[in-house]
């Protein structure tokens, strides 16, 4: 018995500091439920700030009727590292083997290898620890259709990487998939990454009477990729051995049937995370095609934070008609439901394209809950689909109707919503989302069950100066603006202008990225590759701007015309529909333009020609919607035959494509007008429209060598009084002066609300903190004495650590629990003896707008001293000064002071207590008047609907 329970010691050890770290993490993070595992990060998981390691080491001595060494909880980084401490060095040994085995539950009970590096053993984690578990479902009209498991993924999978290995595929090859969706589709992309090598997914034909064809259009990619093996359809075959012979690089044409026969295992190679997973092409088929490089990193970095933004539960069933060839159907539905253990319910794009309802219905069939489209498919429900084909639908499961792909139209999300919330549909379900392939797939989503936000912007204002300013209530002209979201944890979002200058809020320019999803760039394509980079950041193509965290597009900076979900780029058709007879070679040009008949848009083609028969022009018409056809599998919606010099080019004879676009949009293109005339207009709106833009940008660059010099002048100025007057009861008041004359000079407008309610007796104040500026500004708008509380290492910087001294700054230890109490306990008996603290409890700032949980430093010392605390809302400063960036900005900033809020008398509490509560109702203060979003309590819908308030630009 006694050796039964000495064994069973480290499990029960285990549960009971499990327990503990859930009771803290609980108290820390109410209404949010951060799992504790083994190897959870204690700062980034679980949110244990210095105070909050302090508790716990307190309660972990009282549990276990230990004395810890405090340097134990303050070094470690895991719960695991915990464990090991509190079960003493004698039986580490057995520690660490038992806290593998649980490890493993935990992550088995989670349904996500959250320690996996790559796809292949995220699939040989789920085949370890559910193999049964189903993972796909073929979408079946009569019947249940096929269902896989995990355990015959893999079985199919395994096969085919034997197969590819017996054929010579070395790792790190590309290997073609020209697929329809089934399982062979599956079975061939696992199976090319159990192989080692790298897939890369074609687009399989519409029409197998057009395989040659096809075959041909995909040549361009099979030779920038160098695929060794192309896996397709046993149709396909005769015709691809045509064009084998004319890609050297292609050794191998097989099907999956005839890979899979050869039986036998497969080597399994070394795969690391940076190991390219596979390429994505995003470009047409002739040319210069960009294929995406993605490494196992970005794709597992991107579906955890997906997972993460949408909140991915056990009970999540995804349904998608998406093609597996395009990053949203294969990344965003099949990989995800993969890595997160969520059935996947299969639909191929004909079965929805042919009976739109079959999406609606297995929604309906399956409870779904997680299903994504393009916007122009949520547009065919509401066209295409009658009252009769919905009776008895029932959606009243789906959380997440992600809408994405393609532009975002106002109008179809509105009518979605109010026709389909009669079958069950919440608004709150319909999630505008914004994603590209250079980031993996996904890179802004909007807050969980918020909604669809709609932005209404002066048409006038953005179209002549790029300002997204809020339009009144009866303006029948405003634009309306959908919110696709912020970004993903870990990634970024940022708007430039022309000359790469980043833009505040509600200024429309450029649109870039950066984060561990990003690419590293196009597939043997250098040229494409540097023009996707400005530096660490990634150019997106697209235009738009950013207002309270979200971000809102525009337009497009780039050529790609997307219709029905598909990127396709004018180049080729231009190219093509030039070499008919009748047409002027190189005087053709192909776009796109918005539709909001159908919410895509229309594919425009215009092409100048010298012929005037009319029997002639239709055969010209007829012939280029062939070719339209055949190149890009839809016709035209619109096909101008103009005369000669009807298409716009620069001087140096490249077509203007956005100039024809306009002339287009105007009705204006080919109406026999002038050439020299229209281009004299276009001319003069051009240099207008830059003048009016570059304006404010050259204003802008004065303004902030003004700010700079000024800053260093009351810089000195300050230095000076510091290093005259050694007191801070002596500096304060001088220093404060020199601050207001400053910020008078500046010309930024300072507004302070909220000044009555600052108290008499001493009392810790606590502020948001969003730029370098607030300490400035603070300084300038309370007109009490402060203390700044500033982490220890400042004070260990010889010079600043120096005038900080001496400006009554108070310093306290983040990384020592024990160190960092009695920091809090001397700051808080100075406070009492008199004073004012002022602390930035968020700790620190980024550019991302938002605002950050807060850390309980400045909570434990005002409840330990019986200090009120003092919430003060900081507004307008990122505007200014964004963080990384030197660039200031002219804007308003405003504080807002809130009333004091006092420690309650209530003997039964302790200061653990009273500091969450005191942090609470501080942080729903400021929350409340910074005008940033809630970064704290991921989720939360509270404080983020409605209209954007109008920001400082």
């Amino acid at each position: 018995m006694a050796a039964s329970e000495t064994s069973d010691k480290p499990r029960k050890t285990k549960d009971q500091l499990f327990q503990v770290l859930q009771e803290v993490v609980a108290e820390l993070h109410p209404g949010q439920t951060p799992k504790v595992e083994l190897d959870s990060s204690l700062d980034r998981d679980l949110g244990l700030d210095s105070m909050a390691r302090m508790e716990l080491l307190s309660r972990l001595e009282k549990r276990f009727a230990l004395r810890l060494d405090e340097q134990v909880v303050a070094e470690a980084d895991t719960p695991r590292d915990l464990l090991r401490a509190v079960l003493g060095g004698a039986q580490a040994a057995e520690v660490e083997s038992r806290a593998r085995i649980a490890a493993g539950e935990a992550e088995g009970r989670s349904g996500a290898p959250e320690q996996a590096r790559t796809l292949v053993e995220v699939l040989e984690w789920h085949l370890e620890n559910h193999p049964d578990h189903p993972q796909v479902r073929f979408y079946a009209d009569e019947g249940e259709g096929e269902v896989l498991s995990y355990q015959r993924l893999g079985e199919g999978a395994r096969a085919v990487a034997a197969g590819l290995q017996w054929r010579g595929l070395e790792a790190g090859s590309p290997v073609a998939i020209m697929l329809p969706t089934s399982a062979d589709y599956l079975f061939a992309f696992l199976g090319i990454l159990l192989a080692g090598g790298i897939p890369v997914p074609l687009y399989p034909p519409v029409r197998r009477t057009q395989l040659e064809s096809h075959l041909r259009r995909q040549q361009a990619i099979l030779s920038n990729c160098e695929a060794v093996t192309l896996i397709t359809l046993p149709e396909a075959l005769p015709f691809a051995r045509l064009l084998k012979a004319q890609l050297s690089s292609l050794k191998s044409l097989v099907t999956v049937e005839e890979l899979a026969e050869r039986g036998g295992d497969y080597a399994r190679p070394a795969i690391a995370a940076g190991d390219t997973a596979f390429l994505q092409y995003t470009s047409g088929s002739t040319g210069n095609p960009k294929g995406v490089v993605l490494s196992h990193a970005n794709l597992l970095a991107n579906i955890r934070a997906l997972g993460q933004a949408v909140k991915v539960r056990p009970d999540d069933v995804i349904i998608s008609w998406l093609p597996l060839y395009h990053d949203m159907g294969l990344i965003g539905t099949w990989l995800a439901g993969l890595y997160f253990a969520v059935p996947v319910v299969l639909l191929s794009p004909l079965d929805f394209l042919g009976r739109p309802k079959r999406w609606l219905w297995a929604v309906h069939r399956y409870q779904g809950t997680l299903s994504p489209a393009p916007n122009f498919a949520y547009e065919i429900c509401l066209t295409k689909l009658k009252d009769e084909d919905l009776e008895g639908l029932d959606l009243s499961s789906w959380r997440g109707a992600f809408n994405g792909a393609e532009p975002v139209s106002a109008v179809t999300l509105e009518r979605f919503c109010e026709r389909f919330s009669a079958y069950g549909l919440r608004r709150d379900a319909v999630a505008p989302v914004y994603g590209l392939a250079e980031n993996t797939v996904g890179l802004a989503f909007p807050p969980l069950g918020r909604g669809p936000l709609i932005d209404r912007v002066e048409r006038e204002a953005l179209a002549r100066s790029g300002k997204a300013t809020p339009a009144r209530e009866e303006d029948e002209h405003a634009l309306r603006i959908v919110a696709c979201g912020r970004p993903l944890e870990g990634h970024e979002i940022r708007i430039v202008d022309g000359s790469g200058r980043e833009l505040p809020d509600r200024r429309e320019g450029r649109v870039q990225f950066r984060g561990p999803s990003a690419t590293s760039g196009y597939y043997r394509n250098p040229e494409e590759t540097r023009r996707l980079f400005d530096g660490e950041w990634l150019n997106t193509g697209d235009l738009g701007y950013l207002a309270e965290g979200d971000i809102y597009l525009t337009g497009r900076s780039k050529d790609l015309i997307i219709i029905g979900g598909r990127n396709i780029y004018p180049q080729e058709l231009e190219e093509a529909v030039g070499a008919l007879s009748g047409i002027r070679k190189g005087n053709v040009v192909v776009f796109g333009s918005p539709d909001p008949a159908t919410g895509s848009e229309r594919l425009v083609v215009v092409a100048e020609t010298r012929e005037s028969d009319p029997r002639v022009l239709d055969k010209l018409r007829g012939a280029i919607k062939n070719l339209a056809v055949d190149l890009l599998e839809t016709p035209p919606d619109d096909l101008l035959l103009v005369p000669p010099h009807s298409v716009l080019k620069t001087s140096s004879g490249k077509i203007r494509r956005s100039a024809c676009r306009d002339l287009y949009e105007q009705g204006q293109m080919g109406k026999g007008e002038k050439m020299w005339l229209q281009t004299l207009r276009l001319a003069v709106s051009t240099l207008s429209s830059w003048a009016r833009r570059s304006a404010p940008g050259a204003l802008s660059l004065l303004y902030a060598g003004y700010l700079w010099a000024l800053f260093y002048l009351a810089a000195a100025v300050a230095t000076l009084v510091i290093l005259l007057l050694p007191r801070h009861a002596w500096n304060w008041m001088p220093l404060r002066a020199i601050v207001r004359v400053a910020q008078r000079l500046s010309g930024l407008s300072l507004k302070v609300e909220g000044l009555e309610h600052l108290p008499q007796e001493p009392c810790v104040l606590v502020a948001n903190h969003a730029s370098y500026l607030d300490a400035y500004v603070l300084v300038a708008a309370l007109p009490v004495r402060l203390s700044f509380v500033a982490k220890a290492e400042l004070n260990q910087r010889p010079v600043l650590g120096f005038l900080l001294r001496r400006f009554g700054t108070e310093f306290v230890e983040r990384f020592d629990p024990r160190r960092g109490a009695a920091d809090a306990r001397r700051i808080s008996d100075r406070a009492r003896r008199g004073g004012n603290l002022l602390y930035f409890a968020e700790g620190t700032f980024s550019r991302v707008a938002g605002l950050r949980p807060f850390r309980l430093g400045a909570f434990v010392t005002a409840a330990e001293g019986k200090l009120p605390v003092v919430p003060v809302a900081i507004r307008g400063t990122r505007y200014v000064l964004r963080d990384g960036s030197w660039f200031p900005r002219h804007g308003p900033i405003s504080v807002q002071i809130g009333e004091p809020i006092r420690v309650a008398d209530d003997p039964g509490k302790d200061s653990w207590d009273q500091a969450l509560k005191l942090r609470d109702a501080a942080r729903r203060f400021i929350l409340g008047h910074c005008g940033e979003p809630d970064l704290g309590r991921e989720g939360e819908a509270e404080n983020s609907g409605g209209r954007p308030a109008e920001n400082d630009s």
